[in-house]
Protein backbone atom coordinates (compact mmCIF):
# COMPACT_ATOMS: atom_id res chain seq x y z
CA UNK A 1 0.00 0.00 0.00
CA UNK A 2 1.24 3.45 -1.00
CA UNK A 3 0.49 6.80 0.30
CA UNK A 4 0.14 9.18 -2.81
CA UNK A 5 -0.20 13.16 -3.81
CA UNK A 6 -1.39 13.15 -7.02
CA UNK A 7 -1.78 17.07 -8.21
CA UNK A 8 -1.14 19.31 -11.01
CA UNK A 9 0.53 22.66 -11.25
CA UNK A 10 1.32 25.55 -12.40
CA UNK A 11 4.56 25.92 -13.45
CA UNK A 12 5.43 28.96 -10.61
CA UNK A 13 4.64 25.50 -8.34
CA UNK A 14 0.86 26.44 -7.60
CA UNK A 15 -2.48 24.18 -7.42
CA UNK A 16 -5.28 27.05 -6.86
CA UNK A 17 -5.56 30.54 -7.57
CA UNK A 18 -5.72 32.99 -4.16
CA UNK A 19 -9.40 32.63 -4.90
CA UNK A 20 -9.22 28.71 -5.21
CA UNK A 21 -10.43 28.42 -8.29
CA UNK A 22 -8.96 25.62 -10.70
CA UNK A 23 -10.81 27.10 -13.71
CA UNK A 24 -6.77 27.87 -15.16
CA UNK A 25 -6.54 23.43 -14.68
CA UNK A 26 -9.77 22.67 -16.46
CA UNK A 27 -8.85 24.27 -19.96
CA UNK A 28 -6.16 22.35 -20.45
CA UNK A 29 -5.30 20.08 -22.96
CA UNK A 30 -4.62 16.40 -21.31
CA UNK A 31 -5.59 12.79 -22.97
CA UNK A 32 -7.65 11.16 -20.31
CA UNK A 33 -6.54 7.54 -21.34
CA UNK A 34 -2.73 9.21 -21.47
CA UNK A 35 0.42 8.46 -19.59
CA UNK A 36 0.17 9.35 -15.75
CA UNK A 37 -3.19 10.31 -16.40
CA UNK A 38 -6.64 10.42 -13.34
CA UNK A 39 -7.58 7.39 -15.10
CA UNK A 40 -4.77 4.51 -14.60
CA UNK A 41 -4.00 6.57 -11.26
CA UNK A 42 -7.75 6.32 -9.40
CA UNK A 43 -7.75 2.86 -10.29
CA UNK A 44 -5.43 1.80 -7.69
CA UNK A 45 -6.80 4.05 -4.88
CA UNK A 46 -9.22 2.46 -2.14
CA UNK A 47 -9.44 5.70 0.20
CA UNK A 48 -9.03 9.22 -0.27
CA UNK A 49 -8.39 12.59 2.47
CA UNK A 50 -8.84 16.12 1.47
CA UNK A 51 -9.21 19.28 2.84
CA UNK A 52 -12.10 21.66 3.14
CA UNK A 53 -11.31 23.74 0.14
CA UNK A 54 -10.89 21.04 -2.04
CA UNK A 55 -13.84 19.23 -0.77
CA UNK A 56 -15.86 22.59 -1.89
CA UNK A 57 -14.44 23.15 -4.43
CA UNK A 58 -15.26 19.72 -5.82
CA UNK A 59 -18.66 19.99 -4.59
CA UNK A 60 -19.14 23.12 -6.22
CA UNK A 61 -18.21 22.04 -9.13
CA UNK A 62 -20.07 18.98 -9.41
CA UNK A 63 -23.20 20.82 -8.36
CA UNK A 64 -23.50 18.84 -5.34
CA UNK A 65 -22.65 15.40 -6.69
CA UNK A 66 -20.36 13.19 -5.32
CA UNK A 67 -18.52 11.82 -8.35
CA UNK A 68 -15.83 9.22 -5.92
CA UNK A 69 -16.60 5.96 -5.11
CA UNK A 70 -13.96 5.55 -2.52
CA UNK A 71 -14.60 6.26 0.92
CA UNK A 72 -12.65 9.82 1.43
CA UNK A 73 -12.30 11.67 4.77
CA UNK A 74 -12.80 16.05 4.81
CA UNK A 75 -9.91 17.13 7.07
CA UNK A 76 -12.17 20.65 8.61
CA UNK A 77 -12.70 22.63 11.68
CA UNK A 78 -16.42 23.16 10.40
CA UNK A 79 -19.43 21.62 9.77
CA UNK A 80 -19.91 21.19 6.27
CA UNK A 81 -22.82 19.57 4.23
CA UNK A 82 -21.56 15.96 3.05
CA UNK A 83 -23.53 14.63 -0.01
CA UNK A 84 -26.04 11.69 0.20
CA UNK A 85 -24.27 9.35 -1.97
CA UNK A 86 -20.82 8.31 -0.69
CA UNK A 87 -18.58 8.06 2.06
CA UNK A 88 -17.48 11.28 3.58
CA UNK A 89 -16.36 11.53 6.67
CA UNK A 90 -15.61 14.71 8.04
CA UNK A 91 -12.54 14.93 10.54
CA UNK A 92 -10.45 17.27 12.67
CA UNK A 93 -7.87 14.54 14.06
CA UNK A 94 -4.70 13.47 13.29
CA UNK A 95 -3.34 12.59 9.99
CA UNK A 96 -1.69 9.34 11.88
CA UNK A 97 -5.14 8.21 13.21
CA UNK A 98 -6.77 8.97 9.94
CA UNK A 99 -3.86 7.26 7.77
CA UNK A 100 -4.87 4.30 10.42
CA UNK A 101 -8.50 4.24 9.68
CA UNK A 102 -8.08 5.04 5.64
CA UNK A 103 -5.55 2.12 5.12
CA UNK A 104 -8.50 -0.33 6.80
CA UNK A 105 -10.85 1.16 4.83
CA UNK A 106 -8.98 0.56 1.60
CA UNK A 107 -8.84 -3.14 1.70
CA UNK A 108 -5.24 -3.18 0.24
CA UNK A 109 -4.98 -0.47 -2.11
CA UNK A 110 -3.23 2.72 -2.20
CA UNK A 111 -4.52 5.96 -0.60
CA UNK A 112 -4.81 9.08 -2.51
CA UNK A 113 -3.88 12.72 -0.71
CA UNK A 114 -6.35 14.68 -3.16
CA UNK A 115 -5.01 17.98 -1.87
CA UNK A 116 -4.55 20.95 -0.78
CA UNK A 117 -0.46 21.03 -0.45
CA UNK A 118 -1.04 21.76 3.45
CA UNK A 119 -2.83 18.63 4.03
CA UNK A 120 -0.29 16.41 1.65
CA UNK A 121 2.57 18.42 4.03
CA UNK A 122 0.83 17.18 7.21
CA UNK A 123 1.33 13.47 5.84
CA UNK A 124 4.82 14.32 4.85
CA UNK A 125 5.32 15.01 8.04
CA UNK A 126 4.16 12.54 9.81
CA UNK A 127 6.38 10.20 7.59
CA UNK A 128 3.07 8.53 5.74
CA UNK A 129 3.42 10.23 1.95
CA UNK A 130 5.33 7.88 0.27
CA UNK A 131 4.87 9.26 -3.68
CA UNK A 132 4.17 12.51 -5.16
CA UNK A 133 2.88 12.70 -8.56
CA UNK A 134 2.79 16.44 -10.47
CA UNK A 135 1.43 17.22 -13.57
CA UNK A 136 3.00 20.47 -14.53
CA UNK A 137 0.50 22.14 -16.70
CA UNK A 138 1.67 24.85 -19.16
CA UNK A 139 0.32 28.03 -17.22
CA UNK A 140 1.90 30.36 -14.41
CA UNK A 141 -0.39 31.80 -11.62
CA UNK A 142 1.76 34.00 -9.58
CA UNK A 143 0.18 33.40 -6.22
CA UNK A 144 -1.83 30.99 -4.64
CA UNK A 145 -1.98 27.67 -3.15
CA UNK A 146 1.28 26.43 -3.05
CA UNK A 147 1.68 22.91 -4.72
CA UNK A 148 3.69 21.49 -1.20
CA UNK A 149 4.64 23.78 1.34
CA UNK A 150 7.01 21.77 2.93
CA UNK A 151 10.79 20.80 2.49
CA UNK A 152 10.66 17.63 0.89
CA UNK A 153 13.75 15.69 -0.83
CA UNK A 154 12.22 13.50 -3.72
CA UNK A 155 13.67 10.62 -6.07
CA UNK A 156 12.19 11.03 -9.51
CA UNK A 157 10.76 7.61 -10.54
CA UNK A 158 9.14 8.28 -13.58
CA UNK A 159 8.16 11.28 -16.59
CA UNK A 160 6.14 11.00 -19.28
CA UNK A 161 4.70 13.94 -21.56
CA UNK A 162 0.66 13.60 -21.28
CA UNK A 163 -0.21 16.88 -24.36
CA UNK A 164 0.42 19.93 -22.99
CA UNK A 165 1.69 18.33 -19.41
CA UNK A 166 4.80 17.15 -17.95
CA UNK A 167 4.59 14.79 -15.68
CA UNK A 168 6.35 13.39 -12.89
CA UNK A 169 6.42 10.69 -10.03
CA UNK A 170 8.76 10.98 -7.24
CA UNK A 171 9.22 8.73 -4.12
CA UNK A 172 9.47 10.80 -0.88
CA UNK A 173 13.23 10.07 0.14
CA UNK A 174 12.94 9.84 3.90
CA UNK A 175 15.40 11.20 6.17
CA UNK A 176 17.90 9.09 7.59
Amino acid sequence: MTTHYYTATSLDGFIATPDHSLDWLLKQDIDENGPMSYGGFISGIGALAMGASTFEWVMRHENGAWGYEQPTWVFTHRDLPVPDAGDVRLTHADVRDVHVQMTEAAAGKDLWIVGGGDLAGQFADAGLLDEVWVQYAPVTLGAGAPVLPRALDLELLDVARNRNFLCGRYRVVRPQ
